[in-house]
């Protein structure tokens, strides 16, 4: 066998052995009237172009029941997160956006045909992300987080930020054709102590600064 196949084989197998040692999990559990998610993400150190204590998810799992609006879904499988496909805001003067900003059409959503999603996860609590809107933090931005539900349809989870009374999260069930519900407000994450998520951020760092030492080498 080639000398020149083995090192490339090596080369790649170390680089798969670095990218799982540097992904890490984040179990949450949400909840409102008639809904329930249980969900695990995992990120690696990647983070957002603009926003270096925002990192970019690469999976999630988990579970979603919502029987609102005449839905059945009882613990329908949460497989994935969607694909970002980064866009302009459609305010020129929303300059606060993430650049993984992106937007998921749904054709006949009232007011605004689209989800709005970056995939970001939050550790530390999430920064202003809009010129126009300055309530923030929660372990998701208010543009959020779009999974893919294995029976088609996509989950939006996002945080209204905390405008005074804790930070409030909301969820959307949709797919290209149809809304199904949106809840803006009053969706629950007990939230973990202060020590872990300051310990998730602090990890996350640690990641993104090695990268940073390996890359300047």
């Amino acid at each position: 066998m080639p000398r020149f196949f083995l090192l490339a084989t090596a080369c790649a197998a170390s680089w798969l052995l670095a990218t799982e040692a540097h992904a890490t999990n984040y179990t949450f559990d949400f909840g409102a009237a008639g809904l329930s998610g249980h969900v695990t993400l995992t990120y690696g150190a990647a983070t957002d172009a603009k926003y270096p204590d925002a990192f970019k998810m690469t999976g999630a799992t988990g579970s979603f029941t919502d029987t609102n609006n005449g839905l059945t879904l009882n613990n329908v499988s949460i497989t994935g997160v969607y694909p970002v496909n980064p866009v302009t805001p459609g305010s020129p003067s929303n300059t606060m956006a993430p650049a993984d900003f992106s937007r998921y059409s749904v054709a006949n959503r009232p007011q605004s045909p689209f989800f709005t999603y970056d995939n970001l996860f939050w550790p530390a609590g999430s920064a202003q992300t809009a010129n126009d809107w300055p309530p923030h933090g929660g372990i998701a931005d208010i543009y959020g987080m779009l999974f893919t539900l294995d029976n088609g349809m996509v989950l939006n989870f996002f945080s209204n930020g905390d405008a005074g009374s804790g930070v409030s999260y909301g969820v959307g069930v949709a797919d290209s054709t149809n809304l199904y519900n949106y809840v803006q407000y009053g969706v629950q994450v007990p939230e973990p102590g202060t020590m872990t998520l300051l310990g998730a951020g602090l990890l996350g760092l640690g990641y993104a600064r090695r990268r940073k030492r390996r890359t300047a080498a």
